[in-house]
C-alpha cells in the first residue's frame, strides 16, 4: 500500500463500505499497472483467485499479477496456496468463453515458496502427459503464463514452425549477489531438464504432408522443438526440449521412419513380382484389368501359401477371392472372373 501511494489508500477508504464479491478495485497509483484489486481475506484462496480472474475477463483486462495469497499474515501453507491458486487458474483456462485475459503472473518473493509452486505445476504436467487431445487443458493453462499465440500465425506447408514459449523471471533480492545466485540456480534447473537428439536417415527425405502433420501435432502437445534438415545428406530431424518428451517423440519419429521403410520395401517387392506375374479381373467392357501392384503381390503370395481365399478391393468394393476357382464375389453375391498371367506368356 505504501508503494501504491496515498491516492490508492484514499480510494480504499472510500470504497471500504461498498465492497462487493469480497474485493474492491482502485487505480494503480504509483505502481506500474492500471488497476489494483484489493482482496478481503477469508482464507478461501481458490474462490478469491477465481473471482478475480472472472472480474478481469469481464472488464476485458489483458493481464493480471497475483502475490502468493494468504501466505503472509494469514499464515497459510505455501503448498496449499499453490495448489488452490493453480486449481483456480486451470478451471478458468478450461472455459471456452475466455477471450480477453491473456497473461497471468504469480509473483513470489520468498525463495522457499518457489519449490511448492514448481511441484504443484509439475503434478499437473505429469497428469497431462497421457492425454491425446489436440489441445490439452494444460497447454491452455500454460498459455496464460507464457502468453497466447496470435491466431494469425500461418503454417508453412511442409515446414515446421519453430515453437518458442518465452517465460520471464523477475528476480528481486536483498543484494546483487543474491539476485545473481538465484539467476544461476534457475538456469541450472532449466539446463537439467533440457536434452537434444538428432536422427539421421534417408527415409526422412520421403516424409510428406501426413508425417509433417504428425510432427506438428507432437510439437504442439509435447515440450519440444522439432527441426527438419532436408538439405543434409542424409537428412536429419533434431528434437530438443524436456528430456522425457524428447525421448518419447524420438521413439515416435523412429516408428514413422520404420513404417516408411517397410512401405518402400513392400512396394519394391511388389514391383519385382509384377515383372514376373500379373493378376487381373474381368472389367465391365469384357476386357481384363490388372490389379494394383500391392494387391497383385498379395494374391500371388496367397496362392503360393495355398490359401483358399483372400479379401481384396476392386473399385472401392470388398470382394472375396476363391483362389481355386479364380472367382471374386462381392457382398451382394456378384462375381468377377480372375486371371493369372505369367509375363513370359505375354499379355
Amino acid at each position: 500500500m505504501d508503494a501504491a501511494g496515498s491516492q490508492v489508500a484514499n480510494e480504499c477508504a472510500q470504497y471500504a463500505g461498498q465492497r462487493q464479491s469480497g474485493f474492491i478495485t482502485t487505480q494503480g497509483g504509483n505502481l506500474l499497472c492500471s488497476k489494483i484489486i484489493h482482496l478481503i481475506t477469508d482464507n478461501q484462496v481458490k474462490s478469491q483467485v477465481s473471482k478475480v480472474l472472472h472480474e478481469c475477463e469481464q472488464r476485458m483486462y489483458k493481464s493480471v499479477a497475483f502475490p502468493a495469497i494468504g501466505t503472509g499474515q494469514a499464515g497459510q501453507s505455501s503448498a496449499k496456496v499453490a495448489d488452490e491458486m493453480l486449481d483456480a487458474i486451470v478451471e478458468f483456462a478450461r472455459q471456452k468463453s475466455v477471450q480477453h485475459l491473456q497473461t497471468i503472473k504469480i509473483v513470489i518473493f520468498q525463495t522457499n515458496m518457489l519449490r511448492d509452486f514448481y511441484e504443484s505445476m509439475k503434478k499437473r504436467e505429469d497428469s497431462d502427459s497421457s492425454t491425446t487431445e489436440s489441445e490439452s487443458w494444460l497447454s491452455m493453462f500454460k498459455s496464460f503464463f507464457w502468453g497466447r499465440k496470435q491466431s494469425s500465425e500461418k503454417k508453412k506447408s511442409m515446414i515446421l514452425e519453430k515453437k518458442v514459449n518465452l517465460v520471464t523471471f523477475q528476480i528481486c533480492g536483498e543484494s546483487q549477489e543474491k539476485v545473481v545466485a538465484t539467476e544461476s540456480w534457475i538456469k541450472d534447473l532449466i539446463l537439467k531438464e533440457q536434452f537434444e537428439n538428432t536422427i539421421s536417415d534417408e527415409a526422412i527425405e520421403n516424409f510428406d504432408e501426413t508425417q509433417f502433420a504428425i510432427l506438428e501435432d507432437l510439437q504442439r502437445r509435447k515440450q519440444v522443438t522439432i527441426e527438419i534438415l532436408n538439405k543434409l545428406s542424409p537428412p536429419q530431424i533434431t528434437i530438443s526440449g524436456i528430456s522425457r518428451d524428447v525421448c518419447s517423440v524420438s521413439r515416435e519419429v523412429q516408428e514413422m521412419i520404420q513404417k516408411i521403410k517397410s512401405t518402400e520395401e513392400e512396394q519394391s517387392k511388389a514391383e519385382l513380382l509384377y515383372n514376373l506375374v500379373e493378376w487381373r479381373y474381368l472389367g465391365s467392357n469384357d476386357s481384363f484389368v490388372a490389379f494394383d501392384k500391392l494387391t497383385n503381390m498379395q494374391l500371388e503370395h496367397a496362392k503360393m501359401a495355398k490359401k483358399p481365399n483372400l479379401n481384396v478391393r476392386i473399385k472401392n468394393k470388398n470382394y472375396k477371392v476363391n483362389l481355386k476357382t479364380l472367382r471374386a464375389t462381392d457382398d451382394q453375391g456378384k462375381t468377377k472372373i480372375l486371371q493369372r498371367v505369367t509375363k513370359d506368356e505375354g499379355k
